[in-house]
This record gives C-alpha cells, structure tokens and sequence, in this order.
C-alpha cells in the first residue's frame, strides 16, 4: 500500500481504521511500523492480572462492599 503524507503531516489509513489507537515505531531513519492497540490508562487494572480477575470475581459475587458502602460504615463509627 502506497501512501502520501499530507500537508499537515497527516496518512489516512482508511475508514476500517477510524478511532482506532495505534503504536508507532521508528527502528530506522524513514521505516515506520503501525500496529494497531488497545490502550488501557494506568490508573485502570488490566483485566488479565490475576489480582485484577480476583477483584472483578469478588465484585460480581457482591462480596466486596463498593465504595459507598464503605464511606457509609465509616461515617456512622
């Protein structure tokens, strides 16, 4: 596939592509690699971490109180 760089330095990937979060790398001097990628923010867990999973099991079985809950019980000490 042949692509020109626009005036603002922009490559359209095409629509299939569109929103997607892509990497970019440069091993080389003009040599580019587009990956495409999920990004997940660091303050969000990954839900492949097994003390991640842990958490999202406990949360589903209700058996960890949710953070209301836990302001309430401390506000009524």
């Amino acid at each position: 596939m042949v692509k020109s760089i626009g005036a603002s330095g922009q490559i359209s990937l095409g629509k299939e592509f569109a929103g997607r979060q892509v990497l970019i790398e440069s091993p080389a001097k003009g040599v580019w690699i587009i990956r495409t990628a999920t990004i997940t923010p660091d303050h969000e867990p990954w839900p492949e971490e097994e003390k991640a999973q842990t958490g999202l099991k406990k949360g589903r079985t209700g058996k960890t109180p949710s953070p209301d809950q836990t302001s309430r019980k401390k506000s009524q000490a």
